[in-house]
């Protein structure tokens, strides 16, 4: 099994981002020292509040990180036994979009299951840097197939389960999440199920997060892209306040 590291999830975060996390310290210090020389009510607000913001971009980040991915049920993944509650599939598929830290976990709960793993990273479309930062320190496993987020080479009708474990929301518009759907729902057999594990734009996340909340995609978005595939919905929960998971099957 891929036994994590106490705060690996955490440290995962801070390095990916690790210029906001410097810039905000930078501020968090400034206006710390700021606070010695200024005087007047109005001056120490300001600054109070510029440090609060700060010290709450880092620690409340970081702590809900370490809360999500390194303490939660997420990666300990006892939420699959409601997922898949009967025998293991034969033939799964695993999508990610140039950072994959799950997989191997995956594959060593399910030993007999034929896995195919998939990188649909496009370095022309997925600028971010935080993603090129994840990829260099977890390089795709040798045996991943590179694959079009909307042309994959598997043959119709032949796999029972695909993963998306936090990575989809890196396809950025509506369009393509519709169109990865559509070529999930063409690769599964009729008894198979898409299982998505996301971040949404919520409440919970904006709270967490901040404006970083503004990578992810709505509930009502998400829905709407595996809607247009012919999938419906045939569960729903929660891991951590923060994540949800969808099991999606064929109309």
């Amino acid at each position: 099994m891929n036994a994590r590291r106490p705060y690996q999830g955490m440290l995962a975060i801070a390095r990916f981002n690790w210029p906001f996390y410097a810039a905000a310290a930078i501020v968090f210090i400034g206006a710390g020292a700021a606070c010695i020389f200024v005087s007047g009510l109005a001056p120490r607000l300001a600054l109070a509040a510029v440090l609060g913001g700060a010290a709450y971009f880092i620690f409340g980040s970081l702590g809900v990180s370490h809360l999500i991915y390194d303490r939660s049920d997420l990666y300990r993944w006892r939420w699959l036994e409601r997922v898949l509650p009967g025998p293991a599939p034969h033939r799964a598929v695993f999508c990610h979009c140039g950072f994959d830290e799950t997989s191997t976990a995956l594959r060593a709960r399910f030993p007999g299951t034929d896995w195919l793993i998939l990188d649909h990273y496009d370095p022309a479309v997925m600028t971010e840097p935080s993603i090129r930062r994840a990829r260099r320190q977890f390089p795709p496993s040798a045996d991943t197939l590179a694959a079009s987020y909307n042309h994959w080479p598997v043959v119709s009708g032949t796999v029972e389960a695909i993963f998306g474990i936090l990575a989809l929301h890196e396809l950025r518009s509506s369009a393509a999440r519709s169109a990865w759907f559509a070529e999930a729902r063409r690769c599964l057999r009729p008894n198979g199920h898409i299982v998505l594990a996301e971040h949404v734009r919520d409440a919970a996340n904006f709270l967490a997060f901040g404006p970083g909340f503004l990578h992810f995609h709505s509930r009502a978005n998400w829905r709407g892209a595996w809607q247009s595939a012919g999938l419906h919905c045939a569960d729903e929960f929660r891991v951590t306040p923060w994540v949800r998971i969808w099991v999606l099957k064929p109309i």
